[in-house]
């Protein structure tokens, strides 16, 4: 199990690469050895000049000594502990050497270096083998906020067979210029999420472990809530612990974290109720564009996420409208599809989803079977492309698209304007979209990138009015536009909201479709 990081300073820099040993208190002069309790951390210098220095962390495992202590009772005991993967690929083990042998690098303390400590340095980390079930693309969500720019390949599964395909392991490369303090943090952390899995019982203090590392960073981060769950092990006790922190942190209401996942049922904390409209649980994450952590005006003591006021724009327009019967258009895992059943103004709901797989934890977030039949019976969920025309979605009162045109690639727009404006031709159509020009307000998204890795584009203010009104004048409605989150005085808000309503005809009519 290996990890290198390597400093690279300017020409005009006024330090030499060597003083990566102050920061990492290591003198890369000499061969160093951590004895842990499942086996031996080394740390090397490859190189070490003034104009590039690389420290190595080796991570000898010893299977036996990792296994010791447990007995043949314990669940987890099978030939599985003595031949894993776990001397090769980079993991929670890992995660722990690199706390103990660089805890105070890890703290940022360096007596003798103590300004370059304080200073961001252009770095590369390279890992050989990470496990990464959710593939290059995990890697991507959670690195590249933090400033870094990834390179992730998968690895074969066996190099002599390439027809076997890619396993779940990758080649991690990661550079930026960012305080070591800081990247150390970041892969402390991030390591045993990208894995997944834990080798050790995860007591109380693993909180407080995981706030401390991800102080000035994970509670801005956009997907806080998965990195949470992940690094806690799904452990729901301490789940809904570190969320609640990160919510102070971040001067959030706690439910208004990011806090439900495949696997967990957000009714296990608020009951869903057609009598009690004050539900409010978060979108994922990673169904989100960025949750705002920024979006806080001076003396406000509490500012509600982006995602939160997202929903709240939408279902105040819906109410504006006076829609009854609503359409949710790729309602994704069902977040706007739980307010509006808090709201018995909506007597009629349908959440539509290309994927069966977000309908089902639509159905396990939102217990419907055990939900009381009054309510059940205002809501269908239906499997559909929006690409298509759909008969079962005409004459509903209200369509909305939150967050779902980014989405789509643009050659493939015109068929899910027809469809929905023309097709589906509901009395009042909601659109929202990220705003990219607010891009510029978070520090932590590179510049050029995009909100969510599956963003196809973001539109500028400009650029989403146009589109708006050429669909309005070709569907006959009439159009206006909503600000959504704290608008910057430059940048505009962070989300743009655009309420189509159908244009009456001389008869008093609604006007269908061009």
């Amino acid at each position: 199990m290996l990890l290198t990081i390597t400093c690279t300073p300017p020409e005009d820099a006024a330090w030499p690469a060597t003083d990566l040993g102050f920061l990492l208190h290591k003198n890369p002069d000499r061969v160093q050895a951590f004895e842990q309790s499942y086996g031996t951390a080394h740390v090397v210098y490859p190189e070490a000049t003034a104009a590039r220095c690389t420290a190595a962390l080796l991570l000898e495992i010893d299977p036996i000594r990792l296994v010791r202590g447990r007995s043949r009772s314990t669940p987890d005991f099978s030939l599985g502990q003595y031949v894993n993967d776990r001397p090769y690929a980079a993991s929670s083990l890992l995660s722990v050497a690199l706390g103990a042998v660089f805890r105070t690098a890890l703290h940022g303390r360096c007596d003798q270096r103590t300004e370059l400590a304080r200073t961001a340095l252009p770095l590369r980390i390279a890992l050989p083998a990470v496990p990464c079930k959710g593939g290059p693309e995990a890697a991507e969500r959670v690195f590249a906020p933090l400033g870094w720019t990834v390179i992730a390949e998968p690895l074969p599964l066996d190099p002599a067979f390439p027809e076997w395909g890619d396993s779940h392991y990758v080649r991690l490369e990661l550079t930026g210029t960012i305080r070591l303090a800081g990247a150390l943090a970041h892969l402390y952390v991030l390591l045993p999420v990208l894995d997944g899995a834990k080798h050790y019982w995860l007591a109380a203090d693993e909180v407080d472990k995981l706030i401390r590392a991800g102080a000035g960073w994970l509670a801005e981060h956009p997907e806080r809530a998965w990195i949470t769950r992940r690094y806690l092990a799904r452990r729901q006790s301490l789940v809904r612990t570190a969320l609640a922190r990160l919510a102070e942190v971040d001067d959030a209401e706690p439910e208004e974290l990011d806090a439900v996942e495949e696997g967990f049922d957000a009714a296990d904390d608020t009951i869903l109720s057609d009598e009690v409209g004050n539900d409010v649980t978060a979108q994922p994450a990673s169904t989100e564009a960025v949750a705002v952590a920024d979006d806080a005006t001076e003396g406000d003591e509490r500012t509600p996420s982006l995602a939160v006021m997202r929903r709240a724009a939408v279902v105040d327009v819906l109410r504006e409208v006076g829609a009854h019967r609503v359409l949710d258009l790729g309602c994704g895992e069902g977040a706007l599809l739980r307010e509006l059943l808090a709201d018995k103004a909506f007597i009629e709901i349908v959440g539509v989803d290309v994927s069966m797989r977000a309908l089902n934890i639509t159905k396990r977030r939102l217990r419907l079977d055990r939900m009381p039949e009054r309510v059940a019976r205002r809501l269908t969920l239906l499997q559909g492309a929006l690409t298509y025309t759909d008969a079962r979605l005409r004459g509903y009162d209200a369509a909305v698209l939150m967050e779902v045109v980014e989405h789509i690639d643009e050659p493939r727009l015109a068929a899910v304007e027809y469809a929905v404006f023309g097709s589906a031709a509901p009395g009042s159509v909601i659109v929202t979209t990220p705003n990219v020009e607010h891009n510029m307000v978070y520090e932590t998204l590179p510049a050029g990138k995009f909100r969510h890795s599956d963003h196809r584009f973001e539109w500028t203010r400009a650029e989403f009015a146009d589109w708006a009104f050429r669909v309005a004048e070709r569907y006959g409605y009439a159009v206006r536009f909503v600000p959504v989150g704290v608008e910057h005085p430059e940048f505009g808000p962070p989300t743009q909201l655009a309420v189509f309503t159908k244009a009456a005809t001389a008869d008093g009519s609604t006007r269908g479709a061009a």
